[in-house]
């Protein structure tokens, strides 16, 4: 269960050989090239999920103890608000100090002024314009997803999108189409509907041309009608089976939803007539949930992420250890806690940790598959996986 460094080849290892110089990355930032403190300092506030930061220390913990991690030390600071955060790091010896979190995004604004003075912070926040000089986000980033979901896409593949109004879905929709411009894909409709569901029907209506569908089938239905050779009349009680041609303008449609919104979104996409054996639905990171595999208007998507069975004996270990469900998210600080584990002890100094995490080259092995630094963003070299028969199998190469 160690961590392994692996290098995708001897140039780019050559690349990354570590001198003492100025990051050319980097350059608002100096970096004194101290060693790294044993001692990781956990910073959680008291104002966060109780159930997550229970589990971050639990999960911290057990990876401790798996990884057989010695020489390096953990303690935890729990803090009340960003006044009593920022006086702790301010009375700290922050020269080569490394501090897991915080977990939210509010807190994270503070740490860019303690960078100069030798720190470094693997936050856990979503926002990613924190993400620059000594903080590095640990989180599950939506653009990581779409890339591997374009990436997998036949050439000159048609994209809708339907979205719930609401962070998430906002936040997708405002990546999407840089994602696409890098793709052979396209975008070509969108729809959006409120976070409550009630005009759900409506948008999916609006996105499928449902009326327009319906009214070209109807059409042709009064043709055929009119005629009384036996094709026509074939083909007229092969339509009347139909509620709305079957021409659409999409070949996939990304859902960006989760939780019991997609189970109540899903079976209406099937009910007006976006037929999943003929559009393809696609979902996001969020769908790589059990839950969802037995949906049946999903049989058949397809979702970007890591097979279960690469994490499944740590979530069996957890679950017999704490008696509780690993959450998804605490994947990353089990990953976390093996990098720097090798980090510490193969000497790492400064300058050589920056030049090793921004060096997107090189990865990192971990239960949720091969990881690296993007821009000061954790990155995952993810599956496509589909739903079939109750699982998540993998269908990408």
């Amino acid at each position: 269960t160690s961590t392994e460094i692996l290098v995708e080849s001897s140039t780019e290892q050559e690349n990354v050989k570590l001198e003492e110089k100025k990051l050319e990355k980097k350059p608002s930032l100096i970096i004194h090239d101290e060693s790294l403190q044993k001692n990781i300092t956990i910073i959680l506030s008291k104002k966060d999920n109780d159930e997550i930061v229970n589990q971050f220390i639990n999960i911290i913990e057990l990876a401790v103890y798996q990884k057989k991690i010695q020489n390096i030390s953990f303690s935890i600071k729990i803090y009340e608000n960003k006044s009593e955060l920022n006086d702790f790091l301010t009375n700290q010896n922050l020269a080569g100090k490394i501090f897991i979190g915080p977990i939210n995004s509010s807190d994270s604004e503070i740490l860019q002024q303690f960078c100069s003075k030798g720190a470094v912070f693997f936050s856990f926040s979503s926002t990613t314009a924190l993400a620059k000089n000594c903080v590095f986000l640990i989180n599950f980033f939506p653009e990581n997803e779409l890339k591997t979901i374009f990436n997998f896409f036949p050439n000159n593949s048609k994209v809708a999108l339907l979205y719930p109004e609401n962070e998430y879905g906002f936040g997708i929709n405002s990546i999407i189409d840089n994602v696409a411009d890098q793709s052979n894909s396209i975008i070509i409709n969108r729809a959006s509907y409120n976070a409550d569901l009630s005009n759900a029907p409506e948008a999916i209506k609006e996105l499928g041309k449902y009326e327009l569908r319906k009214y070209e089938l109807n059409r042709q239905k009064q043709i055929l009608a009119s005629k009384k050779d036996k094709e026509s009349k074939r083909r007229l009680i092969k339509l009347e089976k139909f509620q709305t041609t079957k021409d659409f303008d999409f070949t996939h449609i990304i859902i960006a939803d989760y939780g019991l919104r997609l189970l109540q979104v899903a079976p209406l996409l099937s009910y007006y007539d976006i037929d999943p054996n003929i559009v393809r639905f696609v979902g996001t990171g969020a769908w790589d949930d059990a839950v969802f595999y037995d949906e049946p208007s999903l049989r058949g998507s397809i979702y970007p992420g890591i097979e279960l069975n690469n994490r499944q004996q740590l979530n069996d270990d957890y679950q017999n250890l704490y008696q509780e469900r690993l959450l998804r998210i605490s994947t990353l600080p089990y990953d976390l806690v093996g990098l720097l584990d090798y980090l510490i002890n193969n000497d790492y100094k400064m300058l050589s940790l920056y030049k090793v995490l921004q060096n997107n080259n090189i990865r990192f092995a971990g239960v949720d598959g091969n990881f690296y630094f993007s821009n000061n963003k954790i990155e995952r070299d993810l599956q496509v996986l589909q739903i079939k028969d109750g699982q998540a199998k993998v269908v990408s190469k």
